[in-house]
């Protein structure tokens, strides 16, 4: 039984496509994309962190911690979940999930679900995926229950210049919990400036 996991949203990136800066800070509808997130993350799980790097006193306003990658270079999201599992071993968490800071409509009951599907078929890890008519179905490895105790093993491994997230999660074994895409992908991210005009239209929509 998985007791409730802390949650980790993952803002590390360095938004090169969005010409640099915090994609979570930029506005949607009236608030910043990242408060949308917490909105979202905060009710699913026991705490929550931020993982950034820079000066964190620009999230000041959000109000919670924020934990840098500890492995320099931005060597990508498995840095982050590093950086979510170690502040998770200090609170005395087992599990930690992940969001982006970029993923305005992520499903609000992530992790529900993904707890679900790692119990079901008994692997450690479990990532959320959508549906796909050619390719069965896409994960989103941003979005995933990871445990604390494989973080060591994360750390070795990102040492070694491993960066794709999959290649990691498929050496331990994980789960897909698959979410429905009906109009908007609900993992839709915020990439580019054209990308932030969909997602006011999406809001507008409802």
């Amino acid at each position: 039984m998985i007791d409730a996991p802390l949650g980790v949203i993952l803002a590390g990136g360095r938004a090169t496509r969005m010409g640099g800066g915090d994609k979570g800070l930029l506005e949607l509808g009236g608030q910043s994309i990242l408060s949308r997130v917490i909105e979202r993350l905060s009710p699913q799980v026991a705490g929550l962190a931020l993982n950034a790097n820079g000066e964190a006193a620009r999230f000041a306003s959000v109000g919670l911690p924020v934990v840098p990658d500890p492995v320099d270079g931005f060597p990508g999201p498995l840095a982050g979940v590093l950086a979510g599992m170690d502040w998770a071993a200090g609170q005395g968490a087992t599990h930690i999930v992940t969001a982006a800071a970029d993923t305005p409509f992520f499903p609000c009951d992530l992790v529900p679900q993904l707890i679900l599907a790692a119990e079901r078929v008994g692997t450690p890890i479990a990532l959320a995926a959508t549906p796909d008519p050619v390719r069965g179905h896409v994960r989103h490895p941003t979005f995933g229950l990871w445990p604390v105790d494989l973080r060591e093993n994360l750390r070795g491994a990102l040492k070694d210049g491993l960066r794709k997230v999959v290649i990691w999660t498929d050496r331990h074994g994980a789960a897909e919990a698959v979410f429905p895409t009906t109009g908007l992908d609900p993992f839709f991210n915020v990439n580019t400036p054209e990308d932030l005009a969909q997602a006011e239209d999406a809001l507008e929509a409802g």
